[in-house]
């Protein structure tokens, strides 16, 4: 294989098998999602094999939608239930082909923004994986298999979890789509509010695990991220779809995106906050972030969406670290925890809380986390653990914790940060009091 067209392969794989399951999941049924998918993987490797000898098609995408369209009809002819249907699915299957070339598309990919967000196919597709038959803990894990292209083996490392215990839930989550007759059609009224409280958790789980990927050589997926920051901007201009929570989530997408680009550095290791160079910084969307936050204003409700949002934009509007506003930010940890109780907001209050009063006022907290245990086996937690430690002059400490950071670490950008922190430590004297730069967010 030329060794260009693997990394092609992948990114289009990325970018493009969530829209191509969905148009066919839209079109074969929901019943048929399977038989979906597996079309769709296959027109990818029948372009790993062509492509190379053949070279790679003008147009790829439009290629692997004929490739995928030709294997759902042979395998709609093997199956009489599609008798009736293969000339009507064919035309809708050729159709969006001809809209999949460059010619066919606008030059402003929002120019319809204004209809219904959900003619999107990956959106409805979302919308679908959020069917109230499908449990809430299978809904992040469908949408990131079909809609995302995630293996199992990625889920698993998302979730934390066995990778048995993920082919299950997905196998559990298309039973009980198919035994609830689910179909493409749109929910109304209540129940497409209902529905779209679990699609915006889906997107922001999804810009999460492009955020910081959880394992892979590179910190951001900016395909996963930019998709998910995509299909909520699409929610945020339709009447139906555009409340305040929704907006909430956008700023919070734009801010944290806006520094993407700043996020590493030269050899792909991952770059704290601190030290990043903030005219790297998006101010493009950094100011749509604030659109966003300010129509989020207009409601009555305050959800944990737009107090992560309140402090994303505390940090956007510092001109340098040491003019952050820790106080404000630590007010709205307070707030998050008061609504979400999260542990991983606690230890996230203690990183602003050392920046405020200092590593001794910020050690009381961590250890109280350290003891209830639920974070034990997240990297990030020991990786604070550590910074304290070296900052307290307890060398040795503080390379243990950061050897077990780096320990439960999969992505391959933080383990080079993490590598970073233990080479700067074991360059000291045992016993020497250390200035650790600390654990920022990057």
């Amino acid at each position: 294989m030329t060794p260009e067209i693997g990394p092609l392969v992948d990114r289009l794989f990325r970018e493009e098998a969530g829209r191509l399951t969905a148009l066919l999941t839209r079109l074969l049924g929901v019943e048929h999602m399977e038989l979906a998918e597996d079309v769709v993987q296959e027109a990818f490797i029948a372009a790993l094999g062509h492509w190379p000898r053949g070279g790679v098609p003008a147009t790829p995408a439009a290629w692997l939608l004929q490739v995928a369209k030709r294997k759902a009809i042979d395998a709609m002819r093997r199956d009489r239930a599609f008798d009736q249907r293969i000339p009507e699915i064919s035309a809708e299957l050729e159709e969006a082909a001809q809209a999949t070339l460059p010619e066919a598309v606008p030059s402003d990919p929002d120019s319809s923004s204004v209809d219904d967000p959900f003619a999107d196919d990956r959106l409805r597709m979302i919308l679908l994986c959020c069917h109230p038959a499908v449990s809430p803990d299978s809904r992040v894990a469908l949408t990131l298999k079909v809609v995302s292209g995630f293996g199992v083996a990625e889920i698993a490392r998302a979730f934390l979890a066995d990778e048995r215990a993920i082919a299950q839930r997905l196998v559990r989550a298309k039973r009980a789509l198919r035994d609830a007759g689910a179909t493409f059609d749109m929910p109304d009224g209540p129940a497409l509010n209902e529905r779209l409280e679990s699609v915006r958790e889906v997107l922001y789980l999804m810009f999460n695990e492009g955020h910081v990927a959880h394992a892979g050589d590179q910190l951001v997926r900016h395909e996963l991220s930019a998709e998910a920051l995509r299909l909520t901007e699409r929610l945020t201009r339709h009447a139906s779809t555009a409340s305040p929570t929704t907006h909430a989530l956008a700023a919070l997408f734009c801010f944290n995106a806006a520094r993407f680009t700043a996020r590493t550095g030269p050899d792909g290791a991952a770059v704290r906050l601190a030290e990043q160079d903030r005219s790297l910084w998006d101010g493009a969307l950094i100011a749509r972030g604030f659109h966003h936050l300010e129509a989020a204003a207009t409601g009555s409700d305050l959800t944990a969406y737009h107090v992560e949002a309140e402090i994303a934009s505390i940090h956007m509007m510092a001109p340098a670290w040491s003019a952050t506003d820790w106080a404000r930010i630590i007010a709205g940890y307070d707030r998050l925890m008061a609504l979400t109780h999260s542990p991983v907001v606690a230890l996230n209050r203690v990183v602003a809380l050392r920046e405020l009063r200092g590593a001794a006022a910020a050690w009381v907290p961590l250890e109280a986390l350290v003891k209830e245990g639920s974070l034990d086996r997240y990297p990030l937690l020991h990786a604070v653990r550590g910074a304290l430690l070296a900052e307290l002059g307890h060398r040795d400490k503080a390379i243990a914790a950061w050897a077990r950071a780096r320990e439960l670490t999969a992505s391959g950008a933080m383990q080079r940060q993490m590598d970073q922190r233990l080479d700067e430590l074991a360059e000291l004297r045992p016993g020497n009091d250390v200035d650790s730069g600390g654990l920022r967010p990057s």
